[in-house]
């Protein structure tokens, strides 16, 4: 009925979309070969083995019938087996390839009408469902969810399973699933050319006369996969090889192992050891000809190009050359290709690589590199989400030069994750999470009794963030959020009595000690990994202007108003000491801003937003501009348990000389909790 009534409004819609380059469709490729080319490029890689070109070399020699003793079939027959064999599991590799390629490329999308992927162009405007993996890079333009909201899975970009969330602009989420308004809707595009940036997106949207600032927020790239969200709509910006994900992906290229490499080496010594012999066997040669040679001529004479011993000498160098190839042991490449071709085999049929959890087995993707599997010298690791299990947990805090969580009995302390102590009772806190834990009262003592800074720090969490409310039942709450980091934050935040309640494009509800209190959004300065940190600024009930700021301490501190250097020293030595235990930290700081200084910034920050060229640049000394003096609240640690069977698995790996780095954003101290 959809289809219908989108071909009764009329055909579909190809917006006005200016880009640099312009892609035909959305039809991607990842194989090596095709029918045209096969045969030349797998030729010319199989001529890259030193064998194969020797024996190339050595069917031209005997085509000279003044050195050749032996028929040319003599060499063509094993080099053509040899090839062949070569080419047929080439040609295999490819065909997956090739399937998987038309797999993708052949998923049905709705662009009006059902169609397949390879087939959507740049300007069409497409329908995605729940559970479905994006076409393209799309400009999101409406949504199921409140705000226009679109939770995405983003594994197959980034490796990280959490959920993200993307908001449409305003002006296009009205739209909705009207289909004679999307049909309508005559907006214009401007922005960057296609790269592999995968957090930096630069454009805007002119529409009804207006500009409107579009950013990474608005795009949802292809190969996420949609979650949470029974439908949303998007434009088309770039498709194929201009995606975002396929600028990101390298061409196939022929990949030699070490194997092979050593194989050309050895092959390389056997040639100077048959040239050695040829050369030997020649200068003997020469030598019985000017010695014993000229006896024999009455019946044996010289052919007419031979007018010495030294002619002939050369001749029957080259003719050695070609009796003697045996010593080049060609057949070592086909014995070498039939041994990966099994262990290939014996790779997927191993029970213990097989994951029940998810019903998954092991798959060699490619024939061509199994060996290396067993020559690992290095490990590089990320550890969040991968030696973590990506759960955070709210731990401790300093807070105005105060340790909270550590729980301290007699002249002894306990961590706050012993089980002897009990947990804070949340129940006077109806919003609390339930399955939230802390150990150390004396925190919310200082809650209840009006602790200016504790309540300034906790109202910081609550609002410096990115993080969606779901609130489906009366009281029960549910945070989406895009870094586990912020869920965790947000939750510590709520279960102290404050509660981020919910969200606007442009104020924030937030329930302070059961009293609600509206605040209105000014702007969000975004995180990324240069600035490490992110702010909001934020206009209280009381109309004061609030800058909240919250990241990696080695840049806050750098950012703080001089008299907060005694605090900073404290706060600091605690930092230490989170660190050390392996916890994760963040320092939290705020500034209150005069409101016609705000209003000066808030004017330039609109403009560089809207700037096409060096937005990126703009925004950042605009945001320099403004998060300077920052008074010092506190820091947060955050714990993020290691999966089961890390540490057995890491003794496994130092067993076998196999050495392990761990790439991480961490203070230092927790590498070293880790070796």
């Amino acid at each position: 009925n959809q289809c219908r009534n989108l071909q009764w409004v009329g055909s579909f819609v190809r917006l006005i979309v200016l880009v640099f380059f312009y892609s035909q469709n959305n039809r991607i490729k990842t194989s090596k070969y095709n029918a045209f080319n096969f045969l030349p490029m797998n030729l010319f890689e199989q001529f890259q083995r030193l064998a194969n070109a020797y024996f190339l070399f050595l069917l031209f020699l005997q085509l000279i019938p003044q050195i050749s003793s032996l028929a040319w079939y003599t060499t063509v027959v094993p080099l053509m087996v040899v090839l062949s064999i070569t080419a047929v599991k080439d040609a295999i590799d490819d065909v997956k390839r090739h399937q998987n390629d038309n797999q993708v490329n052949s998923r049905s999308v709705l662009v009006i009408v059902t169609d397949k992927w390879m087939n959507v162009q740049v300007g069409d405007i497409i329908k995605l469902e729940n559970n479905q993996v994006v076409t393209a890079d799309i400009l999101l333009l409406s949504s199921s969810e409140p705000y226009s909201l679109t939770y995405i899975e983003t594994a197959e970009l980034d490796g990280e399973t959490n959920l993200k969330v993307k908001q449409a602009i305003s002006v296009t989420s009205e739209m909705e699933d009207n289909l004679k308004l999307l049909s309508a809707f005559d907006g214009e595009v401007r922005c960057e050319s296609p790269n592999n940036r995968l957090d930096r997106f630069t454009g805007i949207l002119i529409y009804k006369g207006k500009n409107y600032i579009l950013d990474h927020d608005r795009l949802i790239l292809r190969g996420c996969i949609i979650r949470n969200t029974d439908w949303c709509y998007g434009l088309v910006i770039f498709t194929g090889p201009d995606t975002k994900l396929m600028q990101n992906s390298g061409k196939s290229t022929f990949k030699r192992t070490h194997i092979d490499h050593l194989m050309n080496v050895l092959v390389l010594w056997i040639f100077l050891f048959l040239g050695s012999m040829c050369f030997v066997l020649a200068v003997g040669h020469c030598i019985w000809e000017n010695k014993k040679g000229y006896y024999f001529q009455d019946f044996l004479p010289w052919k007419e190009y031979v007018s010495s011993s030294a002619v002939s000498a050369v001749l029957i160098f080259w003719s050695y050359f070609i009796i003697l190839n045996t010593v080049v042991p060609i057949s070592l490449y086909v014995s070498v290709e039939i041994i990966r071709l099994g262990n290939s085999f014996y790779i997927n049929w191993d029970r213990r690589m097989f994951y029940e959890l998810k019903n998954t087995p092991a798959r060699a993707c490619t024939t061509t590199l199994n060996e290396e599997l067993g020559q690992v010298k290095y490990v590089f690791s990320d550890k969040t989400g991968t030696l973590t299990q990506n759960i955070m947990i709210f731990n401790k805090c300093s807070i105005n030069g105060k340790c909270y969580g550590i729980i301290y009995l007699s002249n002894d302390f306990l961590d706050s994750k012993t089980s002897k102590t009990e947990k804070v009772d949340f129940s006077y806190n109806k919003l609390a999470d339930p399955k939230f834990s802390f150990y150390d009262k004396t925190l919310v003592e200082a809650v209840k009794r009006g602790d200016r800074w504790v309540h300034l720090f906790f109202l910081s969490l609550s609002l410096c963030h990115t993080v969606i409310p779901e609130e489906k039942v009366e009281g029960e709450l549910t945070y989406q959020a895009q870094s586990p980091d912020e869920g965790a934050l947000v939750t510590a935040a709520r279960n102290f009595g404050f509660v981020f309640r919910s969200r606007t494009s442009d104020s924030v509800m937030v329930v302070e000690m059961g009293e609600t209190r509206i605040y209105q959004l000014l702007a969000i300065l975004d995180f990324n990994n240069v600035r490490k940190r992110m702010s909001v600024i934020v206009r209280t009930p009381e109309d004061r202007v609030m800058l909240f700021c919250k990241g990696a301490d080695t840049i806050l501190c750098q950012l703080l108003h001089p008299s907060c250097r005694s605090l900073r020293d404290v706060t600091m030595e605690h930092l230490d000491d989170f660190a050390s235990d392996g916890l994760r930290t963040l320092m939290v700081a705020y500034r209150e801003l005069d409101n016609a200084f705000f209003q000066d910034w808030s004017s330039k920050h609109s403009e560089a937003c809207l700037s096409l060229e060096n937005r990126g640049d703009k925004i950042s000394m605009g945001y320099e501009e403004i998060e300077k003096d920052l008074m010092l609240l506190g820091a947060t640690a955050i714990d993020d348990k290691l999966q089961d069977g890390v540490p057995e698995t890491i003794i496994t790996l130092n067993k076998a000389k196999i050495k392990i780095w761990v790439l991480t954003g961490d203070k230092q101290g927790k590498g070293e909790l880790l070796a």
